[in-house]
């Protein structure tokens, strides 16, 4: 049993490695393509059902970077800064009082971003690959361009103490509307962050069972 388990994952991985090596392009104009929608989708979402961003800048913190890096501070509190750290945002104001909405990228966001670029290149370089060994898989290429484009709805404004925004977390689609209550803006916060998980999942299952099926 230990000895068929093995082969499998033997014979997964190989599928997985012939597929992206033949597929190299494929693998870097996804990933290109899905890094760039996930980061001009929620700016563009909130522009259109809000208002125009009138505000984007780097952090201007990062160029103090390698010398905090390079600093005394102890380890876990360099890692523990590091990995909330916000790298930019970008934002509108309401013309009255304060900020109306406000994207940051942060690093958590950003390696949401690179996650699902990553496991999206796969996912079409393995597609690619096993259309030209003759398979059909018609479905398969919807269901990816489907995923990669909800995986956006998984991504979520950062912390008010930069943008304002009221609450310390926002799904960027329900930041988009106005006027709804705290207890739905929580709901879909959940539903946001569970969507990314699901999403990312089943395109991942999907990466192994490309790379499981005999060439």
């Amino acid at each position: 049993m230990a000895r068929t388990a093995l082969g499998a994952i033997a014979q997964t991985l190989r599928g997985i490695g012939v597929g992206l090596r033949s597929g190299k392009r494929v693998v870097l104009t996804v990933t290109a393509a899905v890094f760039a929608f996930n980061l001009v989708a929620p700016v563009a979402i909130l522009s259109l059902a809000r208002r125009p961003p009138d505000f984007f800048t780097f952090n201007p913190w990062l160029s103090r970077l390698p010398e905090y890096l390079a600093s005394e501070e102890p380890l876990a509190k360099k890692l523990s800064f590091l990995s909330q750290m916000a790298i930019a945002w970008v934002s509108a104001d309401n013309k009255v009082e304060g900020i109306d909405w406000g994207f940051i990228v942060d690093v958590p966001t950003l390696a949401r971003i690179v996650l699902a670029s990553l496991v999206f290149g796969a996912y079409f370089a393995l597609w690619s690959y096993r259309r030209r060994q003759g398979e059909g898989l018609k479905a398969a290429r919807p269901a990816g361009v489907a995923g990669a484009v909800t995986s956006v709805f998984g991504l979520t404004t950062g912390p008010c103490t930069l943008a304002g925004c009221g609450v310390p977390v926002l799904p960027v689609v329900g930041l988009a509307f106005t006027g709804l209550s705290t207890a739905t803006l929580t709901m879909l916060t959940m539903l946001s962050r569970l969507s990314f998980v699901v999403i990312l999942s089943l395109m991942g299952l999907a990466v192994v069972w490309f790379g499981w099926r005999p060439s």
